[in-house]
């Protein structure tokens, strides 16, 4: 199986207050259509590290490949087509525009991305909303949706340009076990059935013990 994601001995450095060596020589990779979970106690830096292999945060040392392609030194620009075109992303908050509806919500990155018509665009939406049995909400105002329905939008929303890969901070910090259970059954049916590689940070050791398999970190190290 060949590699969605591979990191080479990163470090980060926390500036302010003083000094703080927050990543210390990670290394490890991920396979295609792996479902990998990141676990570890508060400010053992697992968010920071999905933050630097996400491309949102730059300033660190080290090699990160996403895709066999070299993500490290790339401008501003070129990451923010690469994320549009490559990356997913699920937050714990979900950041749906309460004014827009599901549909809206989940269209916003392909339209952004400009590679297909809006027609084109909308039918996809609906299709990776059905995907999610959210479809039947297509035309609800997101705001009006319970955390565990704008969750699942969040993640159509993530999937709308076939993404190669997901990256999920916290996905299940706000929701119900039902609603935790489903997205759980969504990313493992995403991975295992779709091939699209999951890789979330979460709290959550139960979700943590039913994915493929877990990198632990402590004191910004993997153990």
């Amino acid at each position: 199986m060949s590699i969605a994601l591979n990191a080479e001995k990163l470090n980060k450095h926390f500036k302010q207050p003083e000094d703080f060596h927050v990543l210390q020589d990670i290394s490890f990779s991920v396979k295609k259509g792996e479902f990998v979970p990141i676990i570890g106690k508060s400010g053992s830096g697992k968010s920071t590290l999905l933050y630097l292999l996400s491309t949102l945060d730059t300033d660190y040392t080290g090699k990160i490949t996403i895709n066999d392609t070299l993500v490290t030194g790339k401008s501003q620009n070129d990451l923010a087509r690469f994320r549009n075109q490559n990356i997913g992303f699920v937050f714990q908050f979900h950041f749906l525009l309460p004014e827009f509806t599901a549909l809206e919500n989940v269209m916003l990155p392909a339209l952004r991305l400009g590679k297909h018509t809006r027609d084109e665009i909308e039918t996809n939406a609906i299709a990776k909303l059905k995907q999610l049995q959210m479809d039947g909400f297509a035309q609800k105002l997101s705001g009006k949706l319970s955390g565990g329905q704008q969750q699942r939008v969040a993640i159509a929303r993530a999937l709308i340009n076939d993404p190669a890969i997901i990256m999920a901070d916290e996905p299940t910090g706000n929701l119900d076990s039902i609603n935790t259970g489903l997205v759980f059954d969504i990313f493992k049916d995403l991975s295992h059935n779709k091939g699209i590689t999951i890789l979330t940070v979460t709290h959550d050791l139960d979700f943590a013990k039913g994915a493929d398999r877990v990198i632990e970190m402590v004191d910004g190290r993997i153990v």
